[in-house]
């Protein structure tokens, strides 16, 4: 992407849907609570029940979802849509992730079809490309790059990272990052179901009874900005990005590696590259899946990173389900509202803690400077983002 420059990058608007509430108020309110969004459903006549995370009482498809998000980032950030010349202006990028993308649409049209894709339908050739990246550009009708990573479970990280390179390449002023994620369909719950991935009672991350993790649907965007840009318009950010680390275990399709060598390595290069300490970490938002080896796997690394064991640590499946790809930008944005707020958001579904951790039990006030989001995927995907907390007034 050409040369890095150093620049601060401000988060001045973020949005998010889960099945905590279709609005980021309502979602955090109700995490704060310690509100578990998932249910038992059977949105399937021909698959069993299973408890999901869905934000309106059904299965979402990808575009609502992300619709959703971008009317309500661009009105939290106040961002002029008008602003320029909107088709020729290279200045704004995108960055939005999904590890699944449209795979509910192409379910639902071959159902329609009984598999059969040579009828002519045209749909299928809308459907055969396309990106949440390449549709946020069309509706905000912005001529800049587009991006839309796929990393499994670290895609939403992944993105926000590129969003963040687009920036202090000197590419962009302005990027909206993310990820969105509808991934409740009968191939991925019959997918999952078949690896034994899914919890049958609930999702308890990092305790004792988790016996799997609990898919629900979302996306989170965050409005990624120049300081100086956000400074001459008067913007007041959520926090400001410190650094990432991203890297790959080259193990195994699906489960993590044993050494946890690669897992440690992006954690300690977010820290380096962030200039940050372990100890200057007041919060971790964890992975946290609610899966035995994902949830043994990362706690020794928190431990083996923050062997002082004074970092709180939470993670918010437990409330919202797996969004999959969309779960590291949904844990960012729950970042930055504990460092905006300077609150820790509870682990919900966590009663008989399995490790020996500073785990938010219950939502708790803190003096937090720097927080911390990891995100690990299936083939060995690990990403790491660090956030600082935002200054009164600029400075």
């Amino acid at each position: 992407m050409g040369q890095t420059i150093a620049t601060d990058v401000w988060v001045t608007g973020m949005s998010l849907c889960s099945a905590l509430g279709p609005t980021l108020a309502q979602s955090w309110q109700m995490l704060l609570r310690g509100t578990c969004g998932l249910n038992a459903q059977t949105p399937y006549k021909d698959l069993p029940s299973y408890y999901l995370g869905t934000i309106a009482g059904g299965p979402a498809t990808l575009t609502p979802l992300l619709e959703r998000a971008l009317r309500d980032v661009m009105a939290d950030a106040r961002l002029p849509e008008a602003e320029g010349d909107r088709r020729t202006s290279a200045r704004w990028g995108f960055a939005i992730g999904s590890s699944r993308g449209y795979q509910a649409d192409l379910e639902l049209l071959m159902g329609e079809h009984q598999g059969n894709a040579s009828d002519g339908d045209a749909r299928w050739l809308h459907l055969y490309g396309r990106s949440p990246a390449v549709e946020a550009a069309r509706q905000l009708q912005r001529s800049g790059p587009v991006l839309s990573p796929r990393a499994a479970c670290a895609t939403g990280i992944w993105a926000i990272a590129q969003g963040i390179e687009l920036i202090r390449s000197g590419q962009c002023d302005v990027v909206i990052a993310g990820a969105a994620e509808a991934p409740i369909t009968p191939l991925t719950l019959a997918g999952f179901q078949n690896m034994g991935a899914l919890a049958k009672t609930g999702a308890f991350p990092f305790d004792r009874r988790r016996t799997g993790f609990v898919l629900g649907e979302g996306a989170a965007l965050l409005v990624l900005e120049r300081r100086d840009r956000a400074e001459r318009r008067g913007a007041i950010p959520y926090g400001r990005v410190l650094g990432f680390g991203l890297t790959n275990d080259a193990y195994h399709c699906s489960a993590p590696a044993p050494d946890r060598i690669a897992g440690l390595s992006a954690v300690r290069d977010c820290l380096a590259r962030s200039d940050l300490r372990p100890a200057q970490v007041g919060y971790i938002h964890a992975h946290g899946t609610g899966t035995a080896l994902n949830d043994e796997r990362e706690a020794a690394m928190i431990r083996e990173l923050f062997p002082l064991a004074t970092t709180a640590v939470s993670s918010t499946k437990g409330a919202t389900g797996h969004t999959l790809g969309a779960s590291g930008a949904l844990g960012s944005v729950f970042c930055l509202m504990a460092l905006y707020e300077q609150i820790l958001p509870p682990c919900v579904g966590l009663v008989q803690p399995a490790y020996n951790l500073d785990w938010v039990l219950q939502a708790r006030p803190a003096a937090l400077d720097a927080a911390l989001c990891l995100s690990f995927g299936f083939g060995g995907q690990n990403a790491a983002i660090a956030f600082a907390r935002s200054p009164d007034r600029y400075s």
